[in-house]
């Protein structure tokens, strides 16, 4: 987390719009729309977000796969997110995918996700590709996560602390981008 930036509503149009397979355009949307860390993304499997040919309202990670292991978070989808999933979920229903295939599922075979690594690699290269300079990572997503929502709740923090799924308000402002413009022109107002 640490170092790595949030992204702007511009940096994250450009890479969504570089990516060019729905698995990948899928991850980082839901990413960026759910706040959720990259391990609890990959623990996710169909059943989780695809359920009676539909996509579903909101997305549950299990304590299990939590960082912490205390609780699970669930967060409701944003419409990009279901128009994502769903193009995603549709492309693996029919190559036979069934409840239990893991969504972000790797093409080396068998059943299981792609890496922590190869989630950094698609979205660094989706980042490079577009000349986005500076620490972007997979938590960059979370980190994009943590200020629009900040901004949309107009910087309540204990708002946004609940939907990050933190106990200590301390670690959601240390997901929070305070630029020294913004300070300076608070002060000097």
């Amino acid at each position: 987390m640490k170092g790595c930036q949030p992204l702007s509503q511009t940096e994250i149009s450009a890479i969504v719009d570089t990516l060019d397979n729905a698995r990948d355009r899928a991850l980082v949307i839901l990413g960026i729309r759910t706040g959720f860390r990259v391990s609890e993304l990959l623990s996710l499997r169909l059943g989780d977000v695809f359920n009676r040919g539909a996509v579903v309202s909101a997305v549950s990670v299990a304590r299990a796969n939590m960082k912490k292991k205390v609780e699970g978070r669930t967060v409701p989808l944003h419409q990009e997110a279901k128009a994502a999933l769903e193009a995603w979920c549709l492309c693996l229903i029919s190559e036979g995918a069934t409840a239990e295939t893991y969504l972000f599922l790797s093409r080396e075979g068998g059943n299981r996700p792609i890496s922590r690594v190869q989630a950094y690699r698609i979205i660094k290269a989706a980042a490079e590709t577009n000349g986005i300079d500076g620490r972007i990572g997979t938590h960059s997503m979370r980190k994009t996560f943590a200020n629009t929502v900040y901004d949309r709740l107009n910087g309540d923090l204990p708002k946004v602390q609940r939907a990050m799924g933190h106990k200590n308000i301390n670690s959601t402002v240390s997901y929070l981008s305070f630029k020294q413009e913004e300070i300076d022109a608070a002060i000097l107002a």
